[in-house]
């Protein structure tokens, strides 16, 4: 169900929480990635908190929801906590993250959880799977979209430019990507690992989508681009977001340059210093 927009004082209050879940539930795990979690909480929040996706979450099955599916399923603290904030299910949940039993996995379970559209974590995988959640949409008779969250380095991947060219053919309007670019992946910065996939919105161009670049934690921006693509008519689209790994969390960004916090959670001293700096 669509929501008014929300205030931009409360869609950063939101966010606030959203970092402060995402580095208290990994710490306490000590394991997961809060620094490619806490990247995309700007975009996550206006999906969900600010009138862009239309969900149910009592109804977390709604036929005719939108979809959104999270390919660099990495970065699933993020999606657990706006999920959670969202109401599909208990905040409660996050101590058991990562934990053996428990439904908050360290790659997202669509049999698990609530809200979760795909199973993902096998990087390259989610825009195949958008696709085809966009081609149902068109067979059977239904309006609505499929948004899928895509990671920088996970866009090295063969299977991103197969779906690519897939969904250019089909023409899927119904259809848009976001691109979290942050710069970095698993071994390092993204221009040492492979420089040749800039420039990237040309490439994507070339693919047949049309293509925005934003700054991927700047509200207006972001609503601006995910308004946009609700008027784009025969093509894909694809929103290429320029953001900062571990953005808001001082002490990873500070790190960033040696990417020693991929896939590493903050010690128990570290954590409550972020927490400080985010607030209440």
């Amino acid at each position: 169900m669509t929501n008014k927009r929300t205030p931009s004082a409360e869609l950063e209050r939101i966010a606030r929480t959203l970092r402060r879940h995402i580095i208290t539930m990994t710490t306490q795990a000590g394991s997961g990635h809060p620094s490619s979690s806490v990247s995309m909480v700007e975009i996550l929040v206006a999906l969900f908190f600010g009138g862009i996706l239309r969900h149910k979450p009592d109804q977390p099955d709604w036929p005719d929801r939108d979809r959104f599916i999270l390919s660099k399923g990495h970065g699933c603290p993020g999606l657990y906590a706006v999920l959670a904030e969202r109401g599909y299910f208990p905040v409660s949940w996050f101590p058991d993250l990562r934990q053996l039993g428990s439904p908050l996995e360290g790659h997202p379970n669509m049999l698990r959880v609530p809200g979760i559209e795909a199973s993902t974590g096998s990087l390259g995988q989610g825009l195949s799977i958008g696709i085809g959640h966009a081609l149902a949409a068109r067979l059977e008779g239904r309006d609505y979209r499929s948004y899928v969250m895509i990671g920088d380095g996970e866009s090295q991947q063969g299977q991103v430019w197969e779906a690519a060219m897939t969904a250019s053919k089909y023409g899927l309007d119904n259809l848009t990507a976001i691109c979290d670019f942050n710069h970095f992946q698993q071994t390092g910065r993204l221009e040492d690992v492979m420089p040749a996939l800039e420039p990237l919105r040309q490439k994507w161009e070339a693919f047949g989508w049309y293509v925005m670049e934003i700054d991927g934690h700047n509200y207006n921006q972001i609503f601006a681009a995910l308004d946009k693509v609700l008027g784009v008519k025969v093509k894909p689209q694809i929103i290429i977001a320029r953001t900062v790994k571990g953005k808001g969390i001082r002490i990873i960004e500070e790190e960033t340059a040696g990417n020693r916090k991929h896939g590493v959670p903050l010690t128990q001293e570290e954590a409550d210093i972020a927490l400080a700096e985010l607030g209440e």
